[in-house]
């Protein structure tokens, strides 16, 4: 064999090891990203399953909602506390899904219309501190995913499970 056709082999072996290198790379960082989204989808379903949030929700869809900043400030320490918590756990939910880490069936699926009844219970006082402190942020994600939701329940709405003869719907 000549030197020529040692280099040309030895080329095309390396080149052939890049490809499938690049190729294993491509599908190592695929399966992590799979595996990723799939470890936080269980914890965020463990999350919505414990009796810390069930309290949030009790609080959430029986308590008077404070309208304005004032009113929220006249509040004992543990309610305002309760409020932030619940909203927080939304905004944090709402970023997930905003961020594609979560899917939107998910929430549909474990919260639907509670998101969007909780938006509205919140929707005043936000507001108001969105004008009085000049922060438009505040809450954003909690009611993008409010109105993401409440499309989805008028435009586009999904058949219960147990209206589907018995066959779980599947992507």
């Amino acid at each position: 064999m000549s030197n020529e056709t040692i280099t040309l082999i030895a080329n095309i072996a390396l080149t052939l090891s890049v490809v499938v290198a690049v190729v294993f790379g491509l599908a190592q960082v695929r399966a992590a990203a799979k595996d990723r989204r799939e470890r936080l989808t269980l914890e965020t379903l463990r999350n919505f399953q414990t009796r810390d949030f069930a309290e949030l929700i009790h609080y959430v869809t029986t308590t008077d909602m404070p309208k304005t900043r004032e009113e929220f400030e006249e509040l004992p320490a543990e309610r305002r506390i309760i409020f932030i918590e619940f909203s927080q756990q939304m905004e944090h939910l709402g970023i997930l899904v905003a961020d594609k880490l979560i899917d939107m069936d998910l929430v549909d699926k474990t919260l639907g219309s509670l998101v969007t009844g909780a938006w509205n219970r919140y929707q005043p006082m936000f507001m108001n501190m969105r004008e009085k402190f000049a922060d438009p942020y505040l809450g954003e994600y909690f009611q993008w995913l409010a109105d993401q939701i409440d499309k989805r329940l008028r435009g586009n709405p999904r058949r219960p499970v147990f209206e589907n003869d018995g066959h779980f719907p599947r992507k």
